[in-house]
């Protein structure tokens, strides 16, 4: 038998803060309601869903400009990370959502939550990676990725002087 509930605060896969939804008991009664996400829906709560939905909406375009405005900054971006290969080319490890965050705040200055990395897998071979970003509200964007041999970046450099 499920559980109806009204919903305070926003849940990953369930919904937002104002929504009624139908859920396991055991879900309910075992996560939802003891963290205080959410409230058995009777006449009360059915008075207080208005109110949530308001201050969701306003929450949500908060979200959305700030959103927008990291995506803004995030246009562009090229993060470098310099790995070890073997004689054969092979990487010793990978680059995992965790560096891409890390890399994120040294070199272009943003921090975002491990979860708004869109990688699948972890990056195993050299070369060049577009890695999607999901942001709040749906708004996605994309970063740049070189991942790159000691003996690569050296070469660049020279490149780099040649030129100049």
């Amino acid at each position: 038998m499920a559980a109806k509930l009204l919903l305070i605060k926003d849940v990953e896969d369930l919904g937002r803060s104002g929504d009624i939804v139908s859920v396991k008991p055991g879900y309910a009664r075992n996560f939802l309601l003891p963290s205080k996400f959410a409230v058995l829906a009777d006449k009360n709560a059915l008075r207080m869903q208005a109110r949530l939905q308001e201050e969701r909406a306003k929450k949500a375009l908060a979200d959305k400009q700030e959103s927008d405005a990291i995506a803004a900054s995030l246009e562009g971006v090229v993060l470098t990370t310099i790995v070890k290969v073997d004689h054969d080319g092979h990487m010793y490890g990978s680059v995992s959502a965790h560096d891409v965050i890390v890399l994120l705040q040294e070199q272009a200055n943003i921090a975002l939550e491990k979860r708004s990395i869109g990688l699948k897998h972890a990056i195993k071979k050299t070369g060049v990676h577009e890695i999607p970003v999901k942001l709040k509200e749906g708004v996605t964007s994309q970063v740049t990725l070189k991942v790159m041999t000691e003996e690569g970046r050296l070469a660049a450099e020279q490149e780099a002087q040649t030129e100049a």
